[in-house]
């Protein structure tokens, strides 16, 4: 079986590579708490240690994760068309009550609303995926089909 790929932006897998350093830095500190716990005495009662245990154990699985998503990740430059893909940043027209909004077409993992954005794996990122300016888009939500007008198409 062929594995696929994360795609995503260079911002986004960079974002990953700092979030593993950041933890790699934490692990000596996590490691030392162990160790200090582990020298209390009986390990079966000593919650110290077994909440040490279970932080480094976090850590090291948040790693792991992060490195899977590193190993199978694709970062995806955006083409240079009037297109919308992964990396492009779209302004919408929502034609129910015509409020606007812009986002950016990121890879699942780097989605984040707050931040305005939106997987290409997301209903409304699917339902974008290649239109270009002018075009009139339904979105088929979890709640609901809605339509939305794209505005503007803009690389990063």
């Amino acid at each position: 079986m062929e594995p696929t790929f994360n795609k995503m932006t260079a911002a986004g897998y960079h974002a990953i590579e700092q979030e593993i350093e950041d933890l790699k830095q934490q692990r000596p500190e996590r490691i030392k708490i162990l160790a200090a716990a582990a020298a209390l005495g009986d390990r079966s009662e000593n919650a110290e240690y077994s909440s040490a245990k279970r932080d480094l154990g976090r850590l090291e699985s948040r790693l792991r994760f992060l490195n899977k998503q590193l190993q199978y990740a694709q970062i995806v430059q955006p083409a240079d068309n009037d297109q919308l893909d992964i990396g492009k940043f779209v302004t919408i027209e929502f034609l129910d009550d015509h409020d606007q909004i812009t986002y950016q077409l990121v890879g699942k993992q780097e989605a984040n609303l707050e931040q305005q954005k939106i997987s290409f794996t997301s209903p409304i990122g699917q339902a974008l995926a290649n239109h270009t300016v002018g075009d009139v888009v339904t979105v088929n939500a979890p709640n609901g089909a809605y339509q939305v007008k794209v505005i503007a198409v803009k690389r990063a």
